[in-house]
């Protein structure tokens, strides 16, 4: 049965836009044209009570795109400001149409027979007894230049595709803007998807001096002042303003919903609670309808508009933590209720009614969860039962991932590429491997991940997954606990740990002697003559790296001889004996780029290039150093700092001294960001020396003493 609102919208109320009709023939209805005049007004437009923020480029776009779609349809989730935008264009154009521009509500009707009446009843249209209203509404409409504005479309979307598809062909000099979580599909329509305000890049902090570069932000802060006048972005609160703005995707509605809580909390506090976003973000407008009052309640009226099917795969992507391909969805979210070769189709479905973005990366199309949708979606999947399933389903997928890339070899870059880029579901599997006692599967991840975290760069984050992976009672399989043991003390080892590392490294090269594993036995040996060597201790570094080159002659492992002569040229380098440096190296090199060895491709230029350099080569060394440097920016982490640290020092002692201060000062960062504290050490001293020679003894004596 209709509510109040549907049974008033069967009636005209009779205003001064209402057609004059004149007859015309028995049995028809001619409408004479409706002008405006100085009693008739040109828009039903609301007022708007706050402020417009943003959006300069969208409302360019969509007024273009209007002048050459007579339907354009603006589509996206729930509170992404659809329809704010339509308001702002229909009020900026509304002169264009000699007729004006009428908005029609079609939220709070239920029965899809009132799209009409809903329509007539902002027209001021009678309806005619016995003829139906849609001819009406279009006679009277005839050839007027009119802009109608459909607001909330997609719960009564076929109806409203019927309508509009009779009218726009009945009607030509009529306009249409609609909203809707989903196109309506009808022939000649332009769709536009609203995207989220800009928010801060991840790890950028905001200037407090610069509020409106990003329009989530301004909109953060113009809404809090609204409500607290003394608020004001700040040096402090501005990097949790930004995580705030981040983590709801831009969204406006959950902005502001989350700008409402600055009267009882601090940013801080409203950032450290967005992981419980549903329950902070509650304090929507009395007069607002009722699923825009609540984030929840948002979410809930798309929701409860998908079929089973799509809710099934909806709650079950709910799983990402970063998103997937379709490949990964396939083989994760099908299953019980869900077929393999359906997931496309259900997909897609939930793409167009803006549940899932899809984004393009790098060629191929990964789709995405906003972070407060994926919140409800994984409340679905606790409610449904599932989420243990799903979660070890996801986390065995990604098991096998880190087990097949292949870390060395011509095809590093891209397995390091595609690790990369599936981090967050990495992060989260391995989360779970943790929580769900799977301390195998936890061990495997170790083994398998922690030479990704050395060249990338995630020491320590490497050193929080791992290190409680290894049991105290050597219970776990041998080959794995082996594996594992050698990667987390090469994170040990980056960390300047060495003593942890030396016991990790040991016990490693214990287990592999007992299982006659010689490759494994020679990446152990030469990962402990490095501890030894980074501690000075020159002749054991030697003694591990010739027995890890014997066995890796032994086994036939090419790469392992092309590493084991590189790490002796380093040593000979460190040594200060920089022919011996040079010839292992020279060997080594044509050997570490037949491979795709980065690591030892770029150790073997950077022991190269400073020899060159202290043979007064200062071009070839230079030459060698910038090859270090492009090979790292390609993906290996440790390569770049020292790459630079060593182009510093030979601006140094070529006499460049402004240039090695700025090349070593960048590669102080980059090292303090990575978490090595020796490397740090000599950077610093270098930058004293560097100061020194311009005079500023005081700073020099600060940074040696640092």
């Amino acid at each position: 049965m209709a509510d109040s609102t549907e049974i008033g919208a069967r009636f005209s109320a009779g205003s001064a836009g209402s057609a004059r009709p004149r007859e015309d023939g028995p049995g028809s209805l001619v409408v004479l044209p409706r002008t405006r005049g100085p009693q008739r007004p040109s828009h039903n437009l609301p007022l708007e009570l706050t402020s417009f923020v943003g959006r300069e480029r969208a409302l360019a776009e969509v007024k273009r795109l209007l002048q050459s779609a007579r339907l354009l349809t603006l589509t996206g989730p729930g509170g992404c400001g659809k329809t704010r935008l339509a308001l702002k264009v229909a009020q900026d154009v509304v002169e264009r149409f000699e007729n004006g521009a009428w908005l029609v509500e079609l939220a709070p009707l239920s029965d899809p027979a009132l799209v009409p009446q809903a329509v007539a009843q902002a027209l001021g249209v009678r309806d005619q007894p016995g003829r139906p209203l849609t001819e009406t509404l279009a006679d009277s409409l005839g050839s007027e230049q009119l802009l109608l504005v459909l607001d909330n479309c997609e719960h009564l979307i076929e109806a409203t595709a019927r309508f509009v598809e009779t009218m726009l062909t009945r009607c030509p000099d009529l306009h249409i803007l609609a909203t809707s979580r989903e196109p309506l599909n009808v022939g000649g329509e332009a769709n536009w998807s609203v995207p989220s305000l800009s928010v801060p890049e991840e790890g950028r902090l905001l200037p407090a001096e610069d509020p409106a570069r990003y329009e989530a932000v301004r909109l953060f802060v113009e809404r809090a002042e609204a409500i607290l006048p003394d608020f004001a972005l700040t040096d402090r609160n501005a990097p949790q303003v930004t995580r705030v703005c981040r983590r709801l995707g831009g969204i406006p509605l959950a902005i502001e919903l989350a700008a409402a809580r600055v009267k009882v909390l601090s940013v801080e506090q409203i950032a450290g609670r967005l992981d419980d976003c549903f329950g902070l973000l509650t304090a929507g407008s009395r007069t607002a309808l009722p699923r825009q009052r609540t984030l929840r309640a948002t979410i809930d009226w798309s929701h409860a508009l998908l079929g089973q099917e799509e809710q099934t795969l909806f709650r079950r992507l709910s799983v990402f933590a970063g998103g997937s391909t379709l490949e990964v969805a396939e083989a994760v979210c099908a299953g019980e209720g869900l077929e393999g070769d359906e997931v496309l189709d259900v997909l897609s479905r939930l793409v167009e009614k803006s549940l899932v973005v899809m984004r393009d990366r790098d060629g191929e199309a990964r789709y995405h969860l906003l972070e407060m949708v994926r919140q409800y979606g994984w409340s679905k999947l606790e409610e449904s039962g599932e989420a243990e399933t799903v979660r070890r389903r996801h986390a065995i997928f990604f098991l096998a991932l880190a087990e097949e890339a292949e870390l060395t070899g011509a095809e590093q870059g891209v397995w390091l590429d595609l690790l990369e880029a599936e981090l967050d579901n990495l992060r989260a599997a391995i989360g779970w491997s943790i929580e769900g006692g799977e301390p195998e599967m936890w061990l495997r991840f170790a083994g398998a991940l922690s030479y990704f975290c050395y060249l990338r760069g995630y020491y320590g984050e490497g050193r929080e997954w791992f290190e409680g992976a290894l049991p105290g009672d050597g219970a776990a399989p041998a080959p794995l606990r082996a594996k594992a043991l050698l990667g987390v003390g090469l994170l040990a080892f980056l960390q300047c740990e060495y003593e942890r590392a030396t016991a990790l490294l040991r016990e490693s090269a214990a287990l592999y002697r007992e299982l006659a594993d010689k490759r494994g036995l020679a990446s152990t040996l030469q990962l402990l003559g490095s501890v030894e060597r980074e501690q000075g201790r020159y002749e054991q570094a030697r003694a591990f790296h010739q027995e890890s080159l014997d066995l890796s002659r032994e086994s036939g492992d090419e790469a392992g001889v092309a590493n084991a002569l590189a790490h002796r040229g380093i040593v000979a380098w460190m040594e200060g004996d920089y022919e011996r440096a040079a010839q292992l190296c020279t060997q080594a090199l044509p050997m570490c780029r037949g491979l795709g060895e980065t690591h030892a491709t770029v150790w073997s230029l950077i022991v190269l290039g400073t020899g060159a350099h202290h043979h007064g080569d200062h071009e070839r060394g230079t030459k060698l150093l910038e090859e270090s440097l492009a090979l790292s920016l390609e993906g290996y982490a440790e390569g770049v700092p020292f790459s630079l640290n060593q182009l510093g020092i030979a601006a140094y002692r070529r006499g460049e001294h402004e240039q090695a201060a700025a090349l070593l000062k960048v590669s102080l960062v980059l090292h303090r960001d990575l978490g090595n504290g020796w490397r740090v050490a000599s950077v610093l001293e270098g930058l004293a020396e560097v100061a020194s020679v311009h005079g500023n003894h005081e700073r020099a004596t600060r940074l040696f003493g640092a």
